[in-house]
């Protein structure tokens, strides 16, 4: 017995062996397909959308006056009632402005014989205003809006340059579709997250049906989880080897 030695096997050390090389396969893959996720949802999305930055409280209480918004790229015959837009007109102003679109070409539109904003006789309900505001501090007229022109207005009545400032121009205070460079889906700073549907104007015409600024998002938040996931396989696992092999160690000591 002097001469001999004894080796021990950990029970299972092949099987841990395979989980082991399976595992860092596993967190390989996750790793791979989280950057592809992530990466390609923060392409998609630059491809989309635009950020801008509002500097005025026109659109308050939707939008805050250095708010940070996104906007998705839209082509101006997309634009429908109750859209929030980015557009640029140099007959309002050299820089672009965000205002929401209340009636299309073909359109009357009128305030405020009861209180309420009509467009085509029908009263709109504005749940976008600030609370206890007026839909309008001003009368306006009853306007027909030209084929392939846009009527907007912003969401604080009160200092708004928005149409009513323009009635008397030859447009009547409308722009072109065409002045359209995109349509505002979020706020992401602050965080306020997505424009609530302007579901007022139903009645008078659909919405625009919502872009894929959450898929974006799910994209890059699910790739982000697959990348951290991946990337922490390695070092929970040599931890938790670590510690089985202090609990091994033990468990011979003690025979």
């Amino acid at each position: 017995m002097s001469g001999q030695s004894t080796t021990r096997t950990v029970p299972g050390g092949t099987a841990r062996e395979g989980g082991g090389r399976t595992g860092q396969r596993l967190s390989g893959l996750a790793v791979a397909l989280g950057l592809v996720l992530f990466l390609g949802g923060f392409a998609w999305g630059a491809v989309l959308y635009r950020p801008y930055t509002v500097p005025t409280p026109s659109m308050a209480p939707t939008i805050g006056a250095g708010d940070r918004v996104l906007a998705q790229r839209v082509d101006g015959g997309d634009v429908h009632r109750g859209d929030v837009v980015v557009f640029a007109d140099t007959a309002w102003s050299d820089l672009p402005l965000v205002k929401r679109v209340v009636a299309v070409g073909g359109d009357t539109v009128s305030c405020c014989q009861d209180g309420k904003l009509k467009v085509n006789g029908e009263e709109i309900d504005e749940p976008y205003l600030a609370e206890g505001k007026a839909a309008e501090f001003g009368r306006i007229p009853e306007v027909t809006v030209p084929k392939g022109r846009l009527f907007l207005l912003g969401d604080e009545r009160s200092g708004s340059l928005d149409s009513t400032a323009h009635l008397t121009d030859a447009a009547s205070g409308t722009v072109a579709r065409g002045s359209v460079q995109a349509r505002v889906e979020a706020v992401v700073w602050p965080m306020n997250g997505m424009l609530k549907a302007p579901t007022g104007f139903e009645e008078v015409g659909a919405l625009s049906s919502p872009g894929p600024l959450r898929t974006v998002v799910a994209l890059v938040i699910g790739g982000a989880v697959l990348i951290l996931g991946g990337a922490a396989h390695g070092p929970l696992a040599k931890r938790a080897a670590a510690s089985r092999a202090r609990t091994d160690a033990g468990t011979a000591g003690a025979r």
